[in-house]
């Protein structure tokens, strides 16, 4: 695929930069329909800057304190415009969205969450799978709507709860498969949207 055609893509991040790590192997291991082209964060002291630098990407950021969430996400929107990104990855950004910035980018922010959704919107997914007694946890990758969680699921990945699993021994377990998960996703989307066969 001609570097022309492929989706420019921009991550948003707010921790260790795992799932980026993961996109960026996935993407060079062969051709595929995105580029990530910018890391931004709203936590200048996050390790996946780290990664992103390493990786050779552009990156960006700035605390999101003491300032008004539209006015935040202007900024990171006026960013990733500045990059020419077409599709926003939410990849562990640990902030809700303003509804104008998703207005924004509408139909093109993918986010992976750690439950098979529609269970389990919002935090503490594994700990409150295993409360429930569910035989079985895994993640989702879902397009970014003005609700929490709530958006048309694009794919999901299973990972069977044992019976001596807690919260952080299945969070392992599904962060492997978010990271096989992610990548795939992505670049079948992004494939679509260019109008191309996925790969």
């Amino acid at each position: 695929m001609a570097e022309r055609q492929r989706i420019r893509v921009g991550v948003l991040l707010s921790g260790r930069g795992t799932n980026l790590a993961a996109l960026s192997e996935y993407r060079r291991r062969q051709d595929r329909a995105y580029d990530l082209v910018l890391a931004a964060s709203n936590v200048p002291e996050a390790r996946g800057l780290v990664v992103a630098r390493t990786l050779g990407l552009k990156t960006w950021a700035r605390s999101h304190r003491d300032i008004a969430r539209a006015e935040f996400d202007r900024l990171i929107d006026a960013e990733l415009r500045r990059h020419d990104v077409e599709v926003v990855a939410l990849a562990g950004y640990m902030r809700l969205l303003s509804p104008e910035f998703i207005r924004g980018w509408e139909g093109r922010i993918l986010n992976i969450h750690p439950s098979l959704l529609p269970l389990y919107k919002g935090l503490d997914t594994h700990a409150r799978a295993l409360a429930a007694g569910d035989m079985w946890a895994g993640c989702s990758v879902h397009l970014v709507t003005d609700a929490l969680d709530d958006g048309p699921v694009l794919a999901q990945a299973r990972v069977r709860i044992r019976e001596r699993d807690d919260a952080e021994t299945l969070a392992a377990r599904v962060l492997e498969e978010e990271h096989r998960l992610y990548p795939k996703a992505l670049d079948e989307f992004c494939a679509e949207l260019r109008g191309a066969a996925p790969r």
